[in-house]
Order: structure tokens, then C-alpha cells, then sequence
């Protein structure tokens, strides 16, 4: 059974997590998917045109949706993949630490995606008003999942 403090770190953690993504994602689009686009294109990313616009929504829809707790499990894999992948392609090679241009900071934000795709969203969320509206008018009576 999940307790309040439980599901207050997870609300802390989701929320923490979803405006960095937004503002990643806002930042992509207020310098330009072209620019994006080129940005990656140089990095490697395969199907940059494609990645750049779909990486940027991701991140700023994925951000709110996270705030709010909607799809917490499926965002929360998702931005884990986006981050592994931004991880592999534009830090690994600068070594660990994110003074230097290296993947600490992504790793950070990809093992707290992770978590929060494996924990769910906690009780303060949309998610969890959802099935608790469900359960109610089945009338079941089972305890909520995190």
C-alpha cells in the first residue's frame, strides 16, 4: 500500500521532471525546428527533419503531461528513451560530466523518467483520478497502484 509521503515524492519528482522537460522542449521551438533540425543533422541523429519537431513536442507536451499526470507511465518511458538517445548521440563522447558538454545531466533526467514510468504517477494525479472514478462506479473496492 502506497502512503502519502509515497505519493507525495512522486508527485515532486513528476512535477520536478516535467517542467525541465518543458522547458527543453519550449526551447527547441523557440530557436526553430530548422535550427533543431541542423543542430541534430550535425550531431548524427538519424532522420533529423523528423526527430527534431518529434523530440521537441515530445519534450514540451510530454512535460505537461507529466505536470499533470496523464499517460505518466507511457510519457515517462518514452522522455527515458529520448534522453538515452540524447545520451548516446550528442554527450557520450564528451565524457560524464555536464560542465563539459557529457551525459550526467541526461542520465539524471532519464533514470527519473524511468522511475516514474515504473512507479506510476502517485495518487496526485490525473491518472489516479481517473481510476479512482472507474473503480467507484464498478464499485470495486481494490487499493489504487501508485
Amino acid at each position: 500500500m502506497r502512503t502519502t509521503s509515497t505519493s507525495i515524492g512522486l508527485t515532486v519528482l513528476r512535477v520536478v521532471l516535467g517542467v525541465v522537460f518543458i522547458a527543453h522542449g519550449a526551447q527547441k521551438f523557440a530557436q526553430g525546428i530548422p535550427g533543431v533540425t541542423s543542430g541534430f543533422a550535425g550531431m548524427g541523429v538519424p532522420f533529423a527533419e523528423v526527430a527534431a519537431p518529434l523530440v521537441a513536442g515530445l519534450e514540451l507536451v510530454g512535460g505537461v503531461f507529466l505536470v499533470l499526470g496523464v499517460a505518466t507511465r507511457v510519457v515517462g518511458l518514452l522522455l527515458a528513451v529520448d534522453m538515452v538517445v540524447a545520451g548516446v548521440l550528442a554527450h557520450g563522447s564528451a565524457g560524464f560530466f555536464s560542465q563539459d558538454g557529457g551525459f550526467e545531466y541526461v542520465l539524471v533526467l532519464a533514470a527519473g523518467a524511468l522511475a516514474v514510468a515504473l512507479t506510476g504517477p502517485g495518487r496526485l494525479s490525473l491518472d489516479a483520478l481517473v481510476l479512482r472514478s472507474r473503480r467507484r462506479r464498478r464499485g470495486a473496492a481494490e487499493p489504487l497502484p501508485a
